[in-house]
């Protein structure tokens, strides 16, 4: 076979397997669809112990509102869990420190909050592993959980997640409350709405990626959400006491990955 034909030969097959390849990629978009993650995808919905609730908050830290949401949880005696984005966590270090000596969880939502499905497996593991380089470096400790911008899994994100020995977890129900028509009654009737004994609800505090002043809007709701969960003798915190299985500190292959890789979670040289 003369060069130019192999060549011709190479780019027909190459070309052939594009769609295979993307949809091998993008497999994963179907937990997006919610009903048949919390029925067939319990661990990646957040499903846990059916006498608690995991309280949620994606997008900050944001020095304008989230100090807010410290404030409202203090009065209650909840802890819960922050996903923040790496782009907001490096312009208020200190308020991520504040967050995780008040007692709650933090996990990366990634640095930038861009769908990871038009990202390719370089570009998501990069993108997951300074997040959460960035986290262990401000507050001292690994994150262990992730949750993806939009909701949105690929496999290259299941891949990345698990060679930086980080958990994904979605949510059972949400608030629908970076909406511009959202209101403190729509949020808790959206969230309640969904939520079961077990669940995970998703609600923001910040607005960088939400309508302008929404975050008032989840604030407002708040109260109503937990004085809900209270009524149904549900006990709200954090994913860590939640029940859901997640690769532990101990786990040997967690623990020989994170022993041989580097600061980005590449093998050390």
């Amino acid at each position: 076979m003369t060069p130019g034909r192999l060549t011709r030969t190479t780019l027909t097959a190459g070309a052939a397997l594009l769609p295979t390849l993307a949809a091998l990629h993008g497999a994963p978009v179907i937990s997006t669809f919610g009903p048949l993650r919390n029925r067939t995808m319990p661990r990646l919905a957040g499903q846990g112990r059916p006498d608690h609730i995991a309280l949620t908050f994606d997008d900050g830290p944001d020095p304008l509102s989230t100090p807010h949401f410290l404030r409202a949880l203090e009065a209650r005696g909840i802890r819960a869990t922050f996903f923040l984005l790496g782009s907001m966590l490096v312009r208020t270090p200190g308020l991520a420190q504040e967050m995780a000596a008040a007692g709650h969880e933090i996990g990366i939502h990634g640095w930038h909050h861009r769908a990871l499905l038009l990202r390719g497996p370089r570009a998501t593991h990069d993108d997951l592993a300074r997040a959460r380089d960035l986290v262990a470096q401000v507050t001292g400790e690994l994150p262990r959980l992730f949750r993806p911008p939009y909701g949105v899994m690929t496999t290259s994100t299941h891949l990345a997640c698990r060679r930086l020995g980080l958990t994904p977890v979605l949510w059972t129900a949400w608030g629908e409350d970076w909406r511009s028509r959202a209101t403190p009654r729509s949020v808790h009737d959206t969230v309640t709405r969904d939520l079961r004994g077990g669940g995970t609800i998703l609600l923001h505090d910040s607005d960088c990626t939400s309508a302008p002043g929404s975050w008032c809007t989840t604030l407002a709701a708040l109260p109503r959400i937990l004085d809900t969960c209270a009524a149904h003798d549900w006990h709200t915190g954090p994913l860590r006491d939640h029940g859901t299985p997640r690769a532990s500190r101990d786990d040997p292959d967690v623990v020989v990955r994170n022993r041989h890789a580097g600061p980005a979670g590449r093998p050390a040289a």
